[in-house]
């Protein structure tokens, strides 16, 4: 028991002895006091006998205490240890963390670099190979696929790897390989392809058909190209023995492309469509006239200044047979306008104005026919050639409507009626307007030394008789 249950008990047996002394009579204090001695010292002894039991006790529960206190500060120690652990394991966390994003972004990185080989592997490919690794590609293509684990997914792609070093090293010194191809007509042959770098050589077992290879659009199989018959012969040996020569296209196939477009006049003219016949008809006509009209403007003969000074002498000196003579040497309008104003010489000057004014009406008429239709010409070529345009949209636009626009072949002939029918449309209108304007300048040019012949003839004649009587 501890000090303050000890205090506890004294005071309640003081409390008690107290307690029983109240209702006693003063004969019985002697009792009373010898019995709360006697009370007292029992106390006394047994609070003797506590303080030794107390001290008996505080000795160990001394040492136990201690040893909790020892028990707690190694606790606290555990705790501490414990908790610097913890930070460590943490930070030790959030470096695997860190190197766990490093590792995966390192994987995405190694991932889309697999994909642009992947892609450049592809776009290299012969398309004599394309059929040969379409399995390898449709693998890696499904790698990306949800489901699959890392490993598995990379192992997939890194497959791609092998793939190509596969291929670069049978391609070295090229190799033959079994394929198929279209001959001319369009049938397919079995065969073998010699294949040397970008140069695909075939030919079927009996070398009917043989020659290089190109991809022709909207063809599945690769097409043969048409060679002489000794590039034929060097197809199939190279093709059956592994040796031979090789006929080698420098341009990969494109000059047999280009030599394949280009087409006859009348295969672009078919393509134009119906509004090349009116073209067509305008332009040849056109070209008729301004031909016509060349040769008869370039054959004009004009009055030249002397001939205009010999006859106005003639005039002057009153010989109008000699004056007529002269004029009617020269051709054309510019002659009859001076036989005409020689004629009426002995009218007045404005009667002969009007007269030499009535030839130039014809003249200027004569000299303009037919070049009305050139302008009409230049007018109506690219309207005509718009119609065609507009026609050939129409139809592919039809097309477009029924077969869908996945397919180009479809629109090609829509497409080429619209651009050759205006481009056949300018073709004549150009040139029918720049002849219009040279011919043009030719008439008013011609028309202008007329006009200044009869000016010149007017102001030349004298005034009164001019001729005499002989």
């Amino acid at each position: 028991m501890t000090q303050s249950r000890v205090r506890c008990f004294v005071l309640s047996a003081l409390l008690c002895g107290w307690t029983a002394v109240l209702p006693a009579s003063a004969q019985d204090l002697g009792a009373l006091a010898a019995g709360a001695k006697s009370d007292a010292e029992k106390a006394l002894a047994e609070l003797a006998t506590l303080r030794q039991s107390v001290e008996a006790e505080r000795v160990p529960l001394a040492r136990e205490l201690a040893t909790l206190e020892q028990r707690l500060t190694e606790r606290r120690a555990e705790l501490a240890k414990a908790q610097r652990f913890q930070e460590n394991q943490l930070v030790e966390l959030n470096a695997l963390r860190a190197e766990a994003k490093r590792r995966a972004d390192e994987v995405k990185y190694i991932e889309s670099l697999l994909t642009e080989y992947a892609r450049a592997f592809q776009s290299r490919l012969h398309f004599v190979e394309e059929s040969r690794y379409e399995t390898a590609l449709s693998d890696f293509e499904k790698a990306g696929a949800p489901g699959l684990e890392g490993t598995q997914r990379m192992e997939r792609r890194l497959a791609i790897l092998q793939t190509s070093a596969g291929r670069t090293e049978s391609a070295l010194g090229g190799e033959l390989i079994e394929g198929r191809a279209l001959d001319k007509r369009g049938l397919l042959h079995p065969g073998k392809v010699a294949l040397i770098g970008p140069v695909a050589i075939f030919s079927t077992p009996g070398g009917e058909v043989a020659g290089p290879l190109q991809q022709e659009l909207n063809k599945a199989d690769p097409s043969v190209v048409e060679v002489k018959r000794e590039v034929a012969e060097a197809a199939k040996e190279l093709t059956s023995t592994g040796k031979g020569r090789v006929g080698v296209d420098p341009t990969l196939g494109n000059a047999s492309k280009l030599a394949a477009l280009k087409e006859s006049l009348y295969e672009k003219l078919e393509k134009g469509g119906w509004a090349m016949i009116p073209l067509l008809a305008l332009g040849l006509f056109a070209l008729l006239i301004a031909v016509v009209k060349w040769f008869q403007l370039s054959r004009f003969q004009l009055a030249k200044e002397r001939d205009l000074e010999t006859v106005l002498r003639h005039v002057e000196e009153g010989e109008k047979d000699k004056a007529l003579a002269h004029a009617r040497t020269i051709s054309g309008p510019a002659g009859e306008i001076l036989v005409a104003a020689v004629e009426h010489v002995d009218e007045k000057k404005e009667y002969i104005e009007e007269v030499l004014y009535e030839k130039m009406l014809g003249a200027r008429i004569k000299l303009e026919r037919g070049l009305p239709f050139l302008a009409l010409t230049a007018t109506t070529g690219p309207l005509l050639g718009l119609l065609g345009t507009v026609m050939g949209m129409i139809a592919t636009f039809k097309l477009i409507s029924s077969f869908g626009s996945g397919d180009p072949k479809v629109l090609a002939a829509g497409i080429s009626e619209a651009l050759i029918a205006t481009a056949t449309g300018m073709t004549v209108a150009i040139p029918a307007l720049l002849l219009h304007a040279f011919l043009s300048r030719m008439a008013k040019g011609i028309i202008g030394s007329m006009e200044q012949t009869a000016v010149g003839f007017i102001n030349g004649i004298p005034e009164g008789d001019r001729f005499s009587v002989r």
